[in-house]
């Protein structure tokens, strides 16, 4: 098993699966939720400021930088 280019939840299945370590399932479990708690904080609080800079963005400014996001290339 290549830990290192399995996402997270298939080595928590891993851990789980093979049933020797308990502790480490468990704490592992703990991290795994709390990272993800951690990045909807960072996604909600996101939306809140790209909402308020939207409200207080003038029409004619927004719709210029949506053109310049469709004809920017990559």
């Amino acid at each position: 098993m290549q830990v290192e280019n399995d996402i997270p939840i298939d080595i928590l299945n891993y851990i789980k699966r093979i049933d020797s370590f308990r502790n480490a399932f468990i704490v592992y479990r703990i991290m795994l939720t709390i990272i993800v708690l951690l990045w909807w904080k960072k996604i909600s609080k996101l939306k809140l400021i790209k909402s308020y800079l939207r409200s207080i963005m003038s029409q004619e400014r927004l719709n210029e930088l949506v053109f310049i996001s469709i004809e920017k290339k990559y």
